[in-house]
This record gives C-alpha cells, sequence and structure tokens, in this order.
C-alpha cells in the first residue's frame, strides 16, 4: 500500500504529476463523470473529446451490480477488482478521481469511496475537478491510449454500506443519525425528483446537508474549519455513528469525504438511498411538504 495520501489533492500537484510523467502504473487518474438523465449530458462522450492528460474513464453505471433493479449500486469486489485492474490500477497505485459537473464536485466522491469501501486508501479526490483544471490553465488531451492491465484485489469493508433494513431499523432505535445530501428543495418535498417515478422527501429524522454545501463558490472543497462548522450547525455530532444518504447514492459520498477530513473515516453510505427508500417503505416513512407516497 502507498504512503498516507491526502483526501484532496490540488490541481497544481496533479498539473506537476502530469508534467514530470509521474502518470502511470503508480499513479492513475480516472474521469468519474455522471449526470443524471435531465442534464442531457454524455460523459464518455465528452472525455474522448477532452480530458486531464493520461486519464482514464471509470463508468459509476457500468462497475455496479447489475443484478439490481437500483441504480449504480456497489458491484462485487471481483466484479470491481476487474475493471479498476483493466485500469491499468494495482492495490499500490495512487489513484486520483475527478468529474466534469458545473459544480466542481458531484460525482467523483462516489468513486473514492468506492475505492476505500474495497480497502483502498490510496485515493484522492482532485480539488475542483476539471471546472478549475481549465479554469486554472491547465492543459487537456483528446488522446487516450489504454494502460497496461494490472492485478488488483479488492476487500470490502462490508460495515461501511448500509441497507434499506438498516435504515427502517434505526428509525425505530435512533441510534445513528442519518444525513441526506441532496438539495433542501427535494429533501424538503418541494423541488422534484430528477428520477420521473419518484417523489421528493425524506425519512423520519434525517438531516440536511446539501452536497454543494460542502464546496465554495469556485467548486472546489471548504476547509476542515469550515467543514467543521457546517456539521455542527446542522447538529450532527461526528463523534457518534453517522450515516450518508442521496437520490441513489453518489452525492451522499460528499458527507463521507467532509467528515473523513476531519478525522472521522467510518461513516457508512446508504447505498439505495432515497430512491429505494421511495419505491420500497410505506407512506408513513415519508416527510414531504409537497404530495406524498400514495398507499
Amino acid at each position: 500500500m502507498a504512503a498516507h495520501v491526502c483526501a484532496v489533492v490540488s490541481s497544481q500537484w496533479l498539473e506537476n504529476a502530469v508534467k514530470t510523467n509521474v502518470v502511470g502504473a503508480k499513479l492513475r487518474v480516472l474521469d468519474c463523470s455522471f449526470f443524471h438523465p435531465g442534464a442531457k449530458r454524455n460523459p464518455r462522450a465528452e472525455f474522448a473529446q477532452k480530458h486531464i492528460p493520461g486519464a482514464s474513464f471509470f463508468d459509476i453505471d457500468e462497475c455496479c451490480d447489475r443484478s439490481s433493479k437500483f441504480d449504480h449500486m456497489l458491484p462485487s469486489s471481483d466484479f470491481f477488482s476487474q475493471v479498476v485492474g483493466d485500469l491499468g490500477i494495482g492495490n499500490d497505485t495512487h489513484v486520483v478521481v475527478y468529474d466534469t459537473s458545473d459544480s466542481g464536485s458531484f460525482s467523483a466522491p462516489r468513486v473514492w469511496w468506492m475505492f476505500r469501501v474495497f480497502g483502498h486508501d490510496s485515493v484522492s479526490v482532485l480539488d475542483g475537478g476539471m471546472k478549475n483544471w481549465e479554469a486554472d490553465g491547465h492543459p487537456v488531451s483528446s488522446q487516450y491510449k489504454k494502460p497496461e492491465s494490472r492485478e488488483f484485489r479488492a476487500t470490502l469493508n462490508a460495515s461501511w454500506v448500509k441497507s434499506y433494513e438498516d435504515v427502517l431499523e434505526n428509525i425505530k432505535t435512533k441510534k445513528v443519525q442519518v444525513v441526506d445530501g441532496r438539495s433542501a428543495g427535494r429533501f424538503k418535498g418541494t423541488d422534484p425528483e430528477p428520477r420521473e417515478d419518484i417523489l421528493p422527501g425524506h425519512f423520519p429524522g434525517a438531516i440536511n446537508m446539501p452536497f454543494t454545501t460542502f464546496l465554495d463558490p469556485s467548486g472546489k472543497h471548504l476547509g476542515t474549519e469550515d467543514l467543521a462548522k457546517l456539521f455542527k450547525d446542522a447538529g450532527v455530532d461526528l463523534t457518534r455513528p453517522l450515516w450518508a444518504s442521496c437520490g441513489s447514492g453518489v452525492t451522499a459520498c460528499h458527507i463521507i469525504l467532509a467528515a473523513h477530513r476531519l478525522g472521522h473515516p467510518g461513516v457508512a453510505l446508504y447505498d439505495g438511498s432515497w430512491v429505494e427508500w421511495f419505491q420500497r417503505t410505506s407512506p408513513e416513512n415519508i416527510i414531504s411538504e409537497g404530495e406524498g407516497k400514495k398507499i
């Protein structure tokens, strides 16, 4: 395993690595862009047009449990090992993830979390993503050379993944704080969900911390002092058990990343998140200021 790495690295740090040809077996860069259908953006096509030099594309919708009816649920250890091994990543590789969202960071923390839940700690998120990489004048490329495959062995930390049943039980016991990373409107039930068959709202006891609040106006990740204040103001005690949720398990990983940077690496993810919850639960477990779930 590589030496301790920062959870967030700067574009200047990464450009130095690109310039000095460090990108390779010991350092891999992944474009992890993902968008909701309504965004009408094709991240794979955008990657083909331009990406950080030496980067490969990591597809959240492909590297998943394909037997699940829910979107991009966590894949098996074997499948994850195969996908990342094919991207030239071994257990000694430092992985840097980024995405091309307008917010600066959207889906990259999900892939950061995936590596960590599969036992790979040597992974960092590029601060500010492609948005800031370009704004800072760093180079982009349309060239892609598939890396030589390497062996990767994943070991799942199952305690970091929570199920529908876990959340249902926690509503009764109230032992764990659950933070939801969706926008305030979706959480309250006043703004629509991006998926047509899902109504907005939240489950009992959830605390709302929209993922965008973890970023500054330019799209870079907040410093630790500001992050600590965010959690405190939301009434979240990081010394107590904490789970994260969102729409489909992507932006919740911003909560996990923020807690990790504050010295609390064990925040678990409700992988099915609101999409699974809405489809499976009974109406009394949906709190909404808008239209509720019909019985």
